[in-house]
């Protein structure tokens, strides 16, 4: 298998069908993103960003507990599997970057208006404030 050229990125899988979610291989490690494909238009409008840590539960158990609980609202998944060598805390911040970029998007699913992340509050800003 050809190495990743990316420094997060280990493998993904993009726009899978919801019905394929148990061919995702147990325990990864990884950020996902549930859409709903509109076939009028061939859009792929996001639903939801998420992440497992792979502790004690992986990709694939979110993304089974998703089809349980919210099926009707999405209906493809995308998958970016992350390094061994990514830790916990930088995996729960790309998480956060991509839920704060979708947060406040009016197109965007109640599901992913939710926590944002705290840290990135903290952070210097750019542009100084008037």
């Amino acid at each position: 298998m050809p190495l990743s050229e990316l420094r997060l990125i280990k493998r993904w899988e993009p726009f899978v069908p919801q019905e394929d979610v148990l061919r995702v291989p147990r325990g990864l490690r990884s950020i996902y993103v549930l859409y709903r494909y509109r076939r009028k238009t061939g859009a792929y409008n996001v639903v939801y960003v998420g992440m497992a840590r792979g502790h004690k539960t992986g990709i694939r158990s979110r993304l089974k507990s998703h089809r349980l609980k919210k099926k009707a609202l999405w209906t493809h998944f995308s998958v970016f599997e992350v390094w061994d060598n990514i830790r916990e805390h930088e995996v729960i911040e790309l998480e956060g970057l991509f839920r704060q970029i979708y947060g406040r998007d009016q197109r965007a699913s109640e599901l992913n208006r939710q926590r944002s992340l705290k840290k990135l509050k903290r952070v210097p800003r750019i542009l100084a404030r008037r």
